[in-house]
């Protein structure tokens, strides 16, 4: 994307941002956690607007990458529980509905980045696990914590968890509660890249324009392909990869990819 277009892109930024920030930048959508002042601990408001931003995302065509990330020191710290009206009813409503704002993010057909730039605890760790790369600044740390308040993750981190890292280190963050650097999650494969504090937002911003440059078609079906692999017998999983070929086949972005290739262009991928 480079540093002028960036320069440019953050002069454009809005000066009163509301909880949730949105930015279309060259087939990227941003959606940035706007609440600084409580570490963008998340309010039922802020996943109203959240699983609104997604699906606008998903049937906009020009959208071809989502990224999340904060603003200020914390990516996210959990939920708001200030925000939520008192009664046992409300905290269940209010987890209900997380937990359907991440799956509706897992389940987005166009890549999703989580950005980490800063503490990302609890339910910013949950949003994270449902990214498809997850990058992070080198001063953030990351960590459940739900225990330390005697709670239990209620948006999948404890499952998302344990398929991304593994039973065993998923219990040791789940059970204890600490924190980790985003070095030290890198080497664990929750995180897949790791930046300096002042790199990671045009860096992130560089990943996915290269994302949103592919086919969506090819990038679809790899999002299915992928997801599968967390079930199901190597026969059965090779047999779908193979049918997934067949279809792809007949699309124009496989025609396009081959055409650029042999006469040596830049290709042009319609997502059909």
């Amino acid at each position: 994307m480079g540093k002028n277009l960036y320069k440019k892109m953050r002069f454009l930024m809005p000066q009163h941002c509301q909880d949730v920030k949105i930015e279309h930048i060259e087939g990227v959508m941003r959606i940035t956690l706007c609440r600084p002042d409580a570490m963008n601990a998340l309010s039922p408001a802020m996943l109203t607007a959240m699983r609104g931003a997604v699906a606008a995302a998903a049937e906009d065509d020009s959208v071809r990458c989502v990224v999340f990330t904060g603003q200020g020191r914390a990516f996210c710290a959990g939920a708001d529980l200030s925000t939520i009206p008192k009664g046992d009813d409300s905290i269940r409503q209010f987890i209900a509905e997380a937990s359907a704002t991440m799956r509706d993010i897992e389940k987005l057909q166009k890549p999703v980045i989580a950005s980490l730039n800063g503490t990302t605890l609890a339910g910013g760790l949950e949003l994270a696990l449902c990214a498809d790369i997850v990058v992070a600044s080198v001063s953030a740390q990351i960590g459940d914590g739900h225990i330390n308040f005697g709670l239990l993750p209620g948006a999948g981190g404890s499952v998302r968890l344990a398929r991304a890292i593994g039973p065993g280190r998923a219990r040791f963050l789940l059970y204890s509660g600490l924190t980790m650097s985003a070095s030290d999650l890198e080497r664990w494969g929750l995180v897949q890249q790791v930046f300096d504090d002042d790199e990671l937002p045009e860096r992130t911003l560089d990943l996915a324009a290269r994302l949103a440059r592919h086919s969506p078609l090819v990038l679809q079906h790899l999002k299915q392909l992928v997801a599968q692999t967390a079930g199901g017998d190597l026969d059965t999983l090779l047999a779908e990869e193979l049918a997934a070929n067949v279809v792809h086949s007949r699309s124009h972005d496989m025609r396009e990819g081959l055409s650029a290739f042999a006469e040596k262009r830049k290709p042009v991928f319609l997502g059909r």
